[in-house]
């Protein structure tokens, strides 16, 4: 694949309500002139994720399907699915229809320019439709700024893309691992690294199939507790 290439890396488990609609969308999203691959990097599904994919793209190449049986987990499959990746160019989206496949051109075109770009919830013209969640983000990544001192607005979106070379420069173990919460800890060391950084707006939509797997309180205390790990080492290294 060469410098117009692409690789979506979309995280799966239990998704075979939404994984089909979702390929579909993102390959119609890419811009004309881009080479693209779909990676789905599934947690090994019960409910036959891959098995849905195979049966809809498995005569397409540009559809790559990576069964994880061991060692799994949310971040820890984002982090398979860039190892793996072709692609000049990576996009990390959620595969439960909440991140907007219409978004992929803008990352594109805006990754021309900037090493990281992240579609916020809270940036000027970004939004979500479930307000009451909207809300609680909002609040909570007051306090993630707070504690981390990231520049930007929204630390838990989790819809990004950066170039390849970037991200495997990164140290990928003090990261990926956990759920949502590595989104945070990939923000600082992007940051960190002196890589340009920007948000563009994004839409953030409603779930259409199948259950969520966020737990509130689990993430408020899991995310919380993440947080201060990373302050302390943050101040750790500068004094």
């Amino acid at each position: 694949m060469g410098d117009r290439s692409v690789s979506i890396i979309l995280p799966t488990y239990n998704e075979s309500g939404n994984i089909v609609k979702l390929v579909g969308a993102v390959a119609a999203n890419i811009p004309a002139g881009w080479d693209f691959q779909i990676l789905v990097v599934d947690d090994n599904s019960p409910d036959d994720t891959l098995g849905a994919v195979a049966r809809a793209f498995g005569d397409d190449p540009r559809v790559v399907p990576i069964l994880r049986t061991e060692d799994r987990g949310f971040a820890k499959s984002i982090r398979a699915g860039i190892e793996r990746a072709t692609g000049e160019q990576i996009i990390v989206m959620d595969s439960d229809l909440t991140h907007d496949p219409v978004e992929i051109p803008k990352l594109l075109h805006v990754g021309a320019v900037y090493d990281f770009v992240s579609g916020s919830r809270f940036c000027a013209g970004g939004r979500m439709v479930d307000t009451t969640h909207y809300l609680l983000s909002m609040g909570y990544n007051w306090l993630l700024r707070l504690l981390i001192r990231t520049q930007v607005q929204d630390n838990l979106g989790g819809y990004f893309t950066a170039r390849r070379d970037t991200l495997l420069g990164l140290p990928l173990d003090e990261i990926f691992f956990g759920y949502g919460d590595y989104y945070f800890r990939l923000l600082h060391f992007v940051q960190k690294s002196g890589f340009s950084i920007v948000e563009v707006p994004a839409a953030y939509l409603l779930r259409s199939e199948g259950n969520s797997k966020s737990n509130w309180t689990r993430m408020l205390i899991t995310y919380t507790l993440g947080a201060i790990r990373l302050k302390r080492r943050i101040r750790q290294i500068e004094f």
